[in-house]
């Protein structure tokens, strides 16, 4: 096995959500977040799925992420007025 697999866990109570993921899967990833954060039957809300989601770009940065980064880093205040 020559894949590097990402392990993110999430322990609320009772549940425990364990995310294993590769870099192939990474989008597909942070889409089940979103599920699991729209699912009402979970404890798993959209504050859990924004932290998951910022791990894994931080572990698994792609193209995009990386771009919005420098663009975000090369803001200003006077960009904003």
């Amino acid at each position: 096995m020559d894949k590097e697999v990402n392990v993110l866990a999430l322990v609320k109570g009772e549940e425990k959500f364990i995310f294993l993921f590769d870099d192939e899967n990474r989008d597909e990833t942070l889409r089940q977040l979103a599920k699991f954060a729209a699912d009402p039957e979970l404890d798993f809300g959209w504050y859990d799925a924004a932290m998951l989601s910022h791990k894994i770009r931080e572990s698994v940065p792609s193209d995009d992420d990386v771009l919005a980064s420098q663009e975000f880093d090369s803001l200003s205040m006077d960009d904003f007025h």
